[in-house]
């Protein structure tokens, strides 16, 4: 299949059912396409066929008549313009086996998951490419709660891609006039940021859960990014990304909102829950639990120092204390801000001018 520039209406498949592929399936509803979502789990799509909404994850939020529902998987991958892949990251690779034979040369998969894989450190877009090497990959992240996408409320994203025309593809078929998508070739510099600020994010709900205030999470939003910048830039990505949608912007909307799945397991964490009871509690994939050993792995691999991540897998992992983790974290040796600010005292003689 030869990569098209954007109609009217194309023919979208979305591999799962979840919340977030729900809620992109009404944005594509909305925007006059014709919608096809599948899911693994069979009872998923009784719910969804029976009463055009999904109660558990998007309770209220009511899809259109036109939408179809299957659960097989062909049904929504054969003969597709676009396909979505809407898994959350854990199954990615094994629902990327399963879509491979499936998949046309040149057919484009927008990854829409957010994780690394812990056993290979690969991101979403390695996995897929590896898996379905006949495909075209592109990702798609920013701040976009599920929750207020269903609901079209106005949101913004930016489209990664290795062709810019690739990009431009998808950015016609999402874009409308509550959906804004920029376009970026910085497709793991994008993946980085999504996967990791989930990290930070429990972080910065374990602080809640502590009960420690606006300074505190500010702390943890400015700092992680700058932990996720450079080790996103040590692998390749760009600066001007994560000061952006998928950097920044992401970070700062799931440190804030409650309908962060992250930040609500990490406010149970920080009340005093296991790491287990705070997933059970949430009952949705909290991707920054499978995100933080991997986000350790990729730092220790480039040699960039990640404190905060440090702290996370400590708690999560080793049983740690969140609020022994904060002191540590405060008390830890005193540095610059930035390194490569110079001081007046070093600048060449002859150029300082009082």
């Amino acid at each position: 299949m030869e990569e098209r520039q954007g109609n009217n209406m194309e023919k979208i498949g979305i591999v799962g059912a979840g919340s977030w592929g729900t809620a992109i399936a009404v944005l594509l509803d909305h925007n006059g396409h014709e919608v096809t979502m599948w899911s693994a789990i069979g009872s998923e799509i009784d719910m969804l066929q029976a009463e055009h909404e999904h109660k558990d994850k998007l309770p209220g939020i009511k899809l259109s008549e036109r939408m179809r529902f299957t659960k097989e998987l062909r049904e929504a991958i054969t003969d597709m313009d676009l396909v979505v892949l809407a898994v959350p990251s854990v199954y990615t690779r094994s629902t990327a086996r399963q879509m491979k034979e499936l998949i046309s040369p040149g057919q484009i998969i927008v990854n829409v998951s957010k994780g690394i894989e812990e056993a290979t450190l690969m991101t979403m877009s390695q996995i897929i490419e590896e898996e379905i090497p006949q495909s075209v990959v592109a990702v798609l992240s920013g701040p976009s709660h599920a929750e207020e996408v269903g609901k079209l409320l106005p949101t913004t994203v930016v489209v990664g891609a290795k062709r810019k025309a690739t990009a431009e593809f998808v950015q016609d078929i999402f874009k409308c006039d509550v959906f804004r998508a920029y376009i970026s070739p910085d497709v793991i510099g994008i993946e980085l940021g999504a996967a990791l600020k989930n990290v930070v994010a429990l972080a910065a709900g374990m602080a809640d859960g502590l009960g420690y205030g606006d300074n505190t999470k500010a702390a943890l939003i400015t700092r992680g990014i700058t932990e996720i910048s450079r080790l996103g830039m040590a692998m390749g990505g760009q600066l001007e990304t994560f000061a952006g949608l998928s950097g920044i912007g992401d970070l700062i909307v799931t440190c804030a909102s409650m309908h962060s799945r992250n930040r609500r397991a990490g406010i149970l964490i920080g009340q005093g829950k296991t790491m287990e009871e705070a997933m059970d509690e949430v009952k949705m994939v909290v991707e920054g639990v499978y995100s933080a050993k991997a986000a350790i792995g990729l730092g220790r691999k480039y040699q960039i120092e990640m404190p905060i991540v440090e702290q996370v897998n400590e708690i999560l992992f080793e049983g740690k204390k969140a609020c022994d983790a904060v002191k540590e974290l405060m008390l830890r040796e005193s540095k610059e801000e930035h390194t490569r600010l110079p001081w007046l005292s070093d600048l060449v003689a002859g150029e300082v001018h009082e």
